[in-house]
């Protein structure tokens, strides 16, 4: 697809050029109404340049509003006027028109696609950083949900990936702790997968196989007659979004984030592959009170060395047993270069946070009763200052999804209030966990799929 030259959305300069002046145009109009706001707004200031920011980036799609999606995710991390606005990006960001709709399914099915539809509605489903999803029957009789990929995401992409490389690179000059050049190259990897939907149907597939025998974690399945490389069509789920099961009976939010921590770590410790992306807007509930969990997108699906999977294992059990060595090899395992002794303490300090949960054998919540405001901002500190002192660590690329599902999932557990002994969750996971079972398991799941 992106090396068609007769492609017309494929990344090409003129492209990225255009995106970045979008770009700046996009941010420069919310600096506009960032300041008009600061001077008529009064005590609506925060509120308002909130929507601001949030028409901008959802105006502007790409790699920017899924940033802010990530962002609205963790509770209490920006004000509450801006958490609330960025929170919609995540389930109900703004859809592009019919006219895009007609022009992105007659290029990807033909002039008479609608003929191949019993119905399509207009008005999207849902909208995302990337793509748009509208609901749809076939002439069997099912419903279905079709996704479309944005205009020109390729070329998108690549200059908001440059964007980002240029800010990282004053970050890196400014705070010195960490060196995040491997994360912008992991970042840019997995959104160009993020882009290839015939990628994410057999990234179903491999979900759809790994739990087809649990009645209560259920997936889509895809429509390849229907589909092509940036068209995706797949079985309609229905469900409500975790946040409107807030206020429900403490047993009901305890099956839900139980269901969550299955849904996305066994696959990892099975599979070496995990869910990269476990924003709200990705997964719902059916049934009567939250009965099943609906795993609903597979754009970013981290496929990993198995011997990453056994480092995460290795450490989850040294830091139990305060077993030093073994720390320092499972660091190792995953790339750590000049592992000292106050580089290993350090490094401690982070896993214990991000391990904390599976390290403590009772019943609590994902915080332990600590406000999530100030949840792991400590712990950040102290790493931050302690990287700066050691002069700084190039964080390993496996890193960033991994991280970025665990803090994910942390915040849905966290909204939710939810209370498990997250050990034994954890230890169920890892029954007869074996580096090379993971690997024979892997490549068999993934060569199941023609991947």
């Amino acid at each position: 697809m992106g090396d068609d030259a007769r492609d017309p959305e494929r990344d090409r300069l003129s492209g990225r050029l255009s995106r970045f002046a979008k770009v700046g145009a996009g941010l420069s109009g919310a600096a506009v109404s960032y300041g008009a706001n600061r001077v008529f707004a009064g005590d609506d200031a925060n509120a308002r340049n909130a929507k601001a920011l949030k028409a901008a980036l959802g105006g502007l799609k790409g790699p920017l509003m899924k940033a802010a999606q990530m962002f609205a995710t963790v509770p209490d991390l920006l004000p509450p006027e801006f958490a609330k606005e960025f929170a919609e990006l995540q389930t109900n960001a703004p859809a592009m028109g019919w006219p895009f709709v007609r022009r992105r399914m007659a290029a990807e099915l033909g002039p008479d696609w609608q003929g191949r539809f019993a119905s399509f509605e207009h008005e999207a489903a849902a909208a995302a950083s990337l793509g748009q999803v509208h609901r749809a029957t076939t002439h069997d009789g099912r419903t279905i949900a079709v996704k479309l990929q944005y205009p020109d995401m390729q070329s998108a992409v690549e200059s908001d990936l440059g964007q980002l490389r240029a800010l990282i690179g004053l970050f890196k000059r400014m705070d010195g702790s960490i060196d995040p050049s491997q994360m912008i190259v992991e970042i840019g990897d997995r959104l160009r997968e993020e882009l290839d939907y015939e990628r994410e149907a057999r990234m179903m597939s491999v979900y759809g196989n790994f739990f087809a025998a649990r009645e209560n974690i259920r997936t889509p399945t895809p429509v390849p007659e229907l589909s092509t490389g940036r068209l995706l069509s797949m079985t309609w789920l229905d469900g409500q979004g975790l946040l409107a099961f807030k206020s429900a009976p403490q047993e009901t939010r305890d099956r839900i984030a139980a269901l969550l921590f299955e849904a996305w770590w066994s696959p990892m410790t099975h599979l070496g592959i995990i869910h990269g992306d476990p924003h709200l807007g990705n997964y719902s509930f059916g049934g009567e009170e939250a009965a099943h969990l609906n795993l609903l997108d597979f754009g970013c699906i981290r496929v990993f060395p198995p011997t990453f999977v056994a480092g995460v294992v290795r450490l989850y059990r040294a830091l139990s047993n305060d077993d030093r060595a073994e720390q320092v090899e499972a660091y190792r395992t995953w790339g750590f270069q000049g592992l000292t002794d106050e580089l290993v303490d350090t490094l401690n300090v982070w896993a214990r946070f991000i391990y904390g949960p599976l390290l403590d054998d009772r019943v609590r919540t994902v915080a332990d009763d600590v406000p999530p405001g100030e949840y792991g901002r400590r712990e950040a500190f102290k790493v931050r200052q302690a990287l700066k002192a050691v002069g700084g660590i190039t964080i390993p690329r496996e890193f960033v999804f991994m991280d970025r599902a665990a803090i994910g999932l942390g915040a849905a557990f966290l909204h939710l209030g939810a209370r498990h002994n997250w050990r034994a969750l954890f230890e169920a996971s890892l029954e007869g966990f074996l580096e090379d079972g993971v690997a024979e398991r892997q490549a068999k799941a993934l060569s199941e799929v023609g991947l």
